[in-house]
């Protein structure tokens, strides 16, 4: 299993929008994010571009139903 990038929230979310999955909403420094179908979503933490911990961006992987090396494609 390949290692988990270091990202920023930031990073993520704009990796994410190019990739078919929308901005539903935000509240305060919080993202909602959910595929094109919306289906799928999450919660996406944009904290002045502080990275995500390895738990919470695994957790974020896991929501949207992706593989690290899907991940490492999109980037």
């Amino acid at each position: 299993m390949p290692k988990l990038p270091i990202i920023s929230g930031k990073n993520l979310l704009k990796i994410l929008k190019k990739y078919e999955y929308v901005q539903v909403r935000q509240k305060g420094s919080h993202v909602f994010v959910e595929d094109k179908n919306g289906e799928l979503s999450t919660v996406i933490p944009v904290h002045r571009n502080e990275d995500l911990g390895k738990g919470l961006l695994r957790s974020i992987i896991n929501d949207l139903e992706l593989d690290v090396e899907d991940l490492l494609n999109m980037i």
